[in-house]
């Protein structure tokens, strides 16, 4: 599959839209590991992961990397098509066979699509949760936000519904291929060995392994209980990922903590490197990128 032939690059969501708002917020943090639980309980994404990615041996810089190609495809500019080229570039390699012996490409439309649209239930449902729910004007224009960052990965709009209304009868259909992968246990699990970070100053690192083995634990069962809570209910029962009414509960419970703080806080706080750039741009070319989208109504 190639990228639509256009004689223009494909350009990021606009300044001041939905995804512009969220997508830099550190909220945006809590809900990453939810929708790349989703994207690997699909058995052709888990296979691939599972044998080619560095996420068992360099956690930190894996997540690091993904993190960094994430807010290049909406705050990078004319850097976010060239970063959608080297993701494209970069899987042209990944293939084998899944568990059940059948053959794999990452690059199969039906595959690479499955791992972008992932993010648009796990957005909607973890926004509902820790900013607050979206206007059926924002998820709309947050679906077609979502469709051109697809565009910059190089899908074509053929192999994702176009609207919000064929959307969630594709992601239902969707679900019904996606199991509990090898991958996706250990996303879950709370007993996983897990390196201490290797990045940042040399008296924190010290400091962190020092500390390692009274965190780890405590982080590996934050780590899971994010995952699991911030994914969409129905793809948490189509999984069979278990989910109780006191771990709902204590989530909504961190949710309006969450919900309370974060707005709170300094703009140096609140967003994440490359988005609080971008929104300085914005507003040195007159946008309007002040406001979160999803903190006020439509």
């Amino acid at each position: 599959m190639t990228a639509p032939h256009s004689a223009e690059p494909p350009q990021p969501p606009p300044a001041g839209g939905v995804l512009w708002s969220v997508a830099g917020d550190v909220r945006g943090l809590l809900m990453l590991p939810a929708a790349l639980a989703l994207q690997v309980a699909h058995p052709a994404v888990g296979a691939g992961v599972d044998e080619h990615s560095v996420f068992r041996t360099d956690p930190w810089g894996r997540g690091e990397r993904s993190l960094r190609s994430v807010q290049l495809w909406v705050y990078g500019g004319e850097a976010a098509a060239e970063e959608g080229r080297r993701l494209r570039a970069l899987h042209k390699t990944i293939q084998g066979t899944d568990a059940h012996g059948r053959r794999y490409h990452a690059l199969t439309p039906s595959h690479y699509s499955w791992v972008h649209a992932t993010g648009f239930p796990v957005y909607q449902h973890g926004l509902r949760l820790l900013h607050r729910p979206l206007t059926e004007a924002q998820e709309r224009q947050l679906y077609a936000e979502w469709l051109q960052v697809g565009r910059i990965l190089g899908i074509h709009d053929r192999d994702m519904p176009q609207t919000v209304e064929e959307f969630w009868p594709y992601f239902r259909k969707r679900l019904g291929e996606l199991e509990a992968t090898v991958v996706l246990r250990e996303l879950t699990a709370v007993d996983q060995p897990v390196p201490p970070p290797d990045r940042g100053p040399l008296p924190l690192r010290l400091l962190l392994r020092l500390l390692w083995p009274v965190l780890l634990p405590r982080l590996a069962r934050f780590r899971a209980f994010v995952t699991v809570g911030l994914m969409p209910p129905e793809a948490r029962d189509a999984i069979g990922l278990e989910w109780t009414d006191e771990q709902e509960r204590r989530l909504r419970r961190f949710a309006r903590v969450v919900r309370a703080v974060v707005p709170a806080l300094p703009e140096r706080l609140r967003y994440l490197p490359l988005a609080r750039e971008a929104r300085r741009r914005a507003r040195r070319a007159g946008h309007d990128a002040a406001v979160s989208a999803p903190d006020r109504r439509a």
